[in-house]
């Protein structure tokens, strides 16, 4: 059954060796993605007119790579690994062990998100319709990575796409992490990217962008295999599904309240009047 299909060798997860310092290969798509979202931010600076500054968004993406990382480690420990975390609450720390939720990173942002807006007096649809299109790539990579690793593979599969990964038995698989890099990140950035050409309302980005991962998350939880911990839980669905819910209905009240509340026009005279006074 697997004669033909592609066999994931395996793959040293350290990437880079400096001396005492290894950078394994999942970290080393974090640094990627972190990478492209400041040079990405930095364009979008030089663009906006005064309106964001390289040392604002400098800041800003501080504030969410340390929400990524907090939030993603204690989301994953939540999410997945509660009962673990009962019993020896100093699991929360043991990061070289690995495990980190994209949704609990997510929360992390908006915490930072809120913190930010809030310390700079600014508007929170506004600094999360600058960072979320910065985010996708990221994600892309952190894909990328788990593949290399043969991590988080997908469900036992006949296509021709499947992958025998080497720590999964001897039959082939979905690579679910390369369904999740195309439409999470290649897909989604796109998105974004069009959507973002003219003005927009206040939030509508952001909501465009929890709309867009939570779909393509949930759609592609069908293929991915269940963790092993908890299995598929309410209505045959997967965690994934279960926290990708909140995020697709989020997002569409989101951009729903975005254009009522703040039409189209309104955005465009108000652009205008930001440059005219640049001039």
């Amino acid at each position: 059954m697997s004669s033909s299909h592609y066999v994931l060798p395996q793959i040293d997860p350290i990437a880079i060796s400096l001396g005492p310092l290894d950078i394994r290969w999942y970290g080393l798509m974090y640094l990627v993605g972190f990478a492209f979202a400041f040079w990405m931010a930095n364009r979008v600076c030089d663009k906006s007119n005064g309106v964001w500054t390289r040392e604002q968004a400098s800041d800003l993406l501080f504030a969410g790579f340390m929400g990524v990382i907090l939030g993603g480690r204690i989301g994953y420990v939540l999410f997945y690994q509660f009962p673990t975390f009962i019993d020896n609450p100093m699991y929360l720390f043991r990061i070289w062990e690995g495990g980190m939720s994209f949704h609990g990173g997510v929360l992390g942002v908006v915490t930072a998100i809120i913190i930010y807006a809030k310390r700079h007096q600014r508007s929170i649809l506004s600094v999360g319709d600058f960072i979320v299109p910065l985010l996708p790539v990221g994600l892309g990579a952190g894909r990328i990575g788990n593949f290399i690793n043969s991590e988080l593979w997908g469900r036992v599969t006949d296509s021709p796409f499947g992958v025998v990964f080497y720590n999964a038995g001897p039959l082939p698989r979905h690579p679910s992490q390369l369904y999740e890099f195309a439409l999470e990140g290649v897909a989604l950035f796109i998105i974004l990217f069009l959507f973002i050409r003219k003005p927009k309302p206040a939030g509508s980005v952001a909501g465009l962008f929890l709309l867009g991962y939570g779909t393509f998350r949930f759609i592609i939880e069908f293929a991915r295999e269940p963790d092993a911990q908890l299995g598929l839980l309410t209505f045959n669905m997967s965690m994934g599904q279960i926290l990708s819910l909140p995020m697709i209905i989020i997002g569409a009240i989101l951009m729903v309240y975005a254009y009522k509340n703040n039409p189209i026009s309104e955005v465009n005279e108000t652009s205008k009047k930001a440059k005219g006074k640049q001039s």
